[in-house]
């Protein structure tokens, strides 16, 4: 063999072995720069949730990452397990509480109950389940009744300081009753009441006092149809067929009398 082919051929099989150990580091990782994954950085960088920016080079040199989400698309740097220490946290919630009380006192409302959460996900582990429920309910308190009494009224011109000339027993203790207040926002009128002037005046959200004297004190030791507040109940017009409507109770005042062009309950 010439001396030169000779060289030639030396000189192949040098270039061959090199490239397959140069492989050989790769593969293996122990080629110096060529270390990769979350820990090749100053700070290691191990994101929550889905991070592109949180990437890194595999071993391979070959884009991985070191998010979370990257166990769900399966490119996770080597090294993602032993430097974030990852390890899903499942979401844990406490039992739940007990039932509000129904938000309507009268007829159809809703009520809530709600747990608190003990453990927070993390790294990928399972949400939260629903924290809060909400169920229909219909309100029966007692004072349910009230609001379904319709309420008749007069203008204030029927006030009277009536004297009773037999002083009879019943009559002496409505008289020492004081009057009281009530502070409607009227809801609806029927077009009946535009055609006389005291009832003209009961329009669609209007504030109105009506009051309650001791001459129209029931057994109940309250005029009918006073209302519940924050409810909307029902009046009519005691002298107007057809003039009626509903309204919603403001608020009360004991000890009152209401100002002139007011009205009072029958």
């Amino acid at each position: 063999m010439r001396p030169k082919a000779k060289g030639m051929r030396q000189l192949s099989i040098s270039v061959g072995r090199w490239l397959v150990f140069c492989t050989w580091l790769l593969a293996t990782g122990s080629f110096p720069h060529a270390e990769g994954g979350c820990a090749n950085r100053e700070t290691h960088k191990c994101c929550p949730g889905r991070n592109n920016d949180c990437s890194a080079f595999s071993r391979r040199r070959t884009p991985c990452y070191c998010d979370t989400y990257c166990e769900k698309t399966g490119d996770c740097c080597e090294d993602y397990h032993a430097v974030c220490q990852v390890s899903a946290v499942n979401c844990v919630v406490g039992p739940w509480g007990d039932w509000s009380d129904c938000s309507s006192l009268c007829g159809t409302g809703s009520k809530d109950r709600m747990r608190q959460v003990t453990v927070p996900p993390r790294n990928g582990g399972t949400p939260c389940p629903d924290l809060k429920q909400r169920r229909g309910c219909l309100g029966d308190n007692p004072v349910c009744k009230t609001a379904k009494e319709v309420s008749k009224i007069l203008p204030d011109s029927f006030k009277r300081d009536f004297k009773d000339p037999w002083r009879r027993p019943h009559m002496l203790m409505k008289e020492k009753m004081p009057s009281y207040c009530i502070y409607f926002r009227l809801k609806q009128a029927s077009p009946a009441c535009h055609l006389h002037f005291w009832s003209s005046q009961l329009v669609k959200e209007r504030r109105v006092c009506v009051e309650c004297q001791g001459a129209a004190v029931g057994s109940k030791k309250r005029c009918q149809g006073d209302g519940l507040q924050g409810s909307r109940t029902f009046w009519t017009a005691a002298s107007i067929a057809g003039c009626q409507g509903s309204w919603v109770q403001e608020s009360s005042q004991d000890n009152c009398v209401c100002p002139q062009l007011s009205f009072i309950f029958v």
